[in-house]
């Protein structure tokens, strides 16, 4: 059952992501990515491509943390060095630049990628991000322990580089030195394009679903991502081929939510989108509350075509937004 889903998955995200280019095109792509593009499964079985970040693109980021921590300890150093010379208190405040040395060395990597969600300042300016190797985001724990072990990918120093990260990142798939392996966690390039944008929706029925999807129901991070997609990639699948790629996601959450099993599961998913990307709640039911009528009901407003059947959730919406 468990491979059986997976692979239902699998089909899900390949229907999405899949460009359209003529075939050949495609295989160019594919084959110039293979090397640095891994397959995550996330808990909720849907599978994810991620462009994995070398050494070429982690090293100029860590270069900018390096740079931005020795400002900082210039700064600071400057500021209680004088404040020592005018107090007489100059133990003091050599006391403080070590203890600040040793902070920004240590904890510098591990309370920025906790803070700000497995990224630096340099990591963020560069465009990756830490993971763990599931595709979740990553502790505080991995965060500040993979960052103390940097200290042994970087033995022995050898003209300054990392030498046994710059080894482990070379002979494992994902990139990981040995702080990554240890703590389950991988770089990525993060993807900001799929956020960009929000795809229009025209038909009616869409926020008259989403009105009652449950107030308390909240999207996790691969959810919303795949909904980004499907509704970025739907304008391009037939009325048919929307029902079959959309079914695998939406099933489990017309049992979830307690809706009729004839629900469309395209509106479904178009609802939950809008939902999570667009709508106001406080809009949504208010808006429910003047219809006055359920989506669920034969008579339910419908802005589809004529061929429409009597139940309107019997078949993929043609004029939702794209």
């Amino acid at each position: 059952m468990v491979a059986e889903r997976s692979a239902l998955a699998n089909n899900l995200v390949s229907c999405i992501t899949l460009p359209t280019v003529a075939p050949g095109a495609w295989m160019a792509t594919k084959s110039a990515q293979i090397d640095s593009t891994v397959e995550i499964v996330t808990p909720e079985n849907i599978a994810f491509h991620y462009q994995v970040a070398g050494p070429f693109r982690r090293f100029p980021a860590y270069l900018l943390d390096l740079l931005i921590r020795s400002g900082l300890i210039t700064l600071v150093v400057i500021v209680l060095g004088f404040a020592g010379a005018l107090t007489g208190m100059g133990g003091i405040m050599t006391a403080g630049i070590l203890m600040l040395l040793f902070v920004t060395e240590w904890f510098y990597g591990g309370v920025f990628e906790t803070w700000m969600n497995g990224q630096t300042p340099g990591k963020w300016i560069l465009g990756i991000r830490v993971l763990s190797t599931d595709g979740q985001p990553i502790n505080g724990l991995q965060a500040t322990l993979r960052n103390i072990l940097r200290a042994v990918d970087m033995f022995p120093p050898i003209l300054g580089m990392c030498s046994i990260g710059l080894l482990s990142m070379t002979l494992t798939r994902r990139y990981q030195r040995l702080g990554d392996i240890v703590c389950g966690t991988i770089v990525v390039v993060e993807e900001r394009k799929w956020l960009t944008g929000v795809a229009k929706m025209d038909d009616a029925r869409v926020a008259q679903l989403a009105s009652y999807i449950p107030a308390d129901y909240r999207v996790s991070r691969t959810l919303a991502k795949t909904l980004a997609a499907y509704v970025d990639r739907r304008r391009f699948f037939s009325i048919p081929r929307r029902r079959e790629v959309a079914r695998h996601l939406a099933e489990p959450l017309l049992a979830q939510f307690g809706f009729p099993l004839d629900t469309s599961y395209d509106l479904l998913l178009c609802a939950l989108y809008y939902r999570t990307f667009v709508a106001d709640r406080g809009n949504e039911e208010r808006g429910a509350s003047a219809i006055g009528t359920s989506p669920f009901s034969p008579s339910a407003p419908v802005n589809a075509p004529a061929e429409t059947p009597a139940n309107p959730f019997d078949i993929i919406p043609t004029q939702t937004g794209n």
